[in-house]
């Protein structure tokens, strides 16, 4: 198992500060020892429409010879432009598949092997079966589009949003979908927020589990409160899990310091594995 950290408390996204350049959260989380960085395709760091062919270049190139893998990328839903695959409102659902297939380029380009797929949220008004149709036409475009070179995992985000709400979701989704590059993930803030058992996701999921987000309650770092990560950690080993533990914390409040995030994640961690 390898381990990452997400962007999101450096990026100014959903919070716009703590807020610093992507190369120099590349460089802080190489300095401190993670084996990745998980992006979020949000200004400052990687909104598609901002970053020229040669900024693309240069961010590679800073990943490179910093020793550290792009370990996937995600969106960044909601907000203005919406980008919202379940909505109503066609233009959002095309603009949102459309980012998703700019995203994927972009893992492409920094050899991310992992674009998280978040599936949307029922609008008022949207019935929920038409509103999982709409997200599973654009997962089911956005599989053919990236090959069988990037795996698209889907996470289940019950704290925000209102379609893919547990594992039953999840797997019901995937196996519609039926694609051999679509595959499984949890956020441990999201099992925590339903007062599911993160092991029980290890198990159900098996091989399909590609990815997996770490966060104890309040988006605080692993190990700091209620979560049994301990038993996380054997449940993964005994699966046989060999993706990356990515931390995806503290971004949901500015009163954070990231690097201090950063390393009692990274050091909790390494203690369990």
């Amino acid at each position: 198992m390898k381990l990452s950290f997400n962007t999101w408390v450096y990026s100014g996204f959903p919070v716009w500060v703590p807020s610093y350049p992507l190369e120099e959260v590349i460089r802080r989380l190489s300095r401190m020892g993670y084996d990745g960085i998980e992006i979020g395709a949000a200004a400052p760091h990687a909104f598609p429409d901002y970053l020229s062919r040669e900024r693309i270049g240069e961010i590679a190139a800073i990943l490179k010879d910093n020793g550290i893998a792009c370990s996937s990328m995600l969106p960044a839903p909601g907000g203005g432009p919406g980008f919202n695959v379940a909505s109503p409102d066609r233009a959002e659902r095309e603009a949102a598949l459309d980012q998703y297939k700019k995203v994927a380029d972009l893992c492409a380009a920094w050899g991310s092997p992992t674009l998280i797929y978040v599936a949307g949220w029922q609008v008022f008004g949207t019935g929920r079966k038409q509103a999982w149709d709409w997200s599973r036409e654009a997962l089911a475009a956005l599989s053919t589009h990236v090959g069988k070179d990037l795996t698209i995992v889907v996470e289940p985000t019950s704290s925000d949003s209102n379609l893919i709400d547990h594992c039953d979701d999840m797997i019901e989704l995937i196996d519609q979908v039926c694609a051999p590059n679509v595959a499984a993930m949890f956020d441990t803030f999201h099992t925590h927020y339903r007062n599911e058992v993160p092991t029980d996701y290890v198990y159900r999921l098996g091989d399909r589990l590609k990815h997996i987000h770490l966060s104890d309650s309040d988006r605080d770092p692993p190990g700091s409160g209620v979560v049994d990560f301990p038993s996380l950690i054997e449940a993964l080993k005994e699966t046989g899990y060999d993706g990356y533990l990515t931390m995806e914390i503290g971004f949901n409040r500015r009163s954070v310091e990231p690097d201090d995030m950063a390393r009692r994640s990274l050091s909790y961690l390494k203690s369990i594995i």
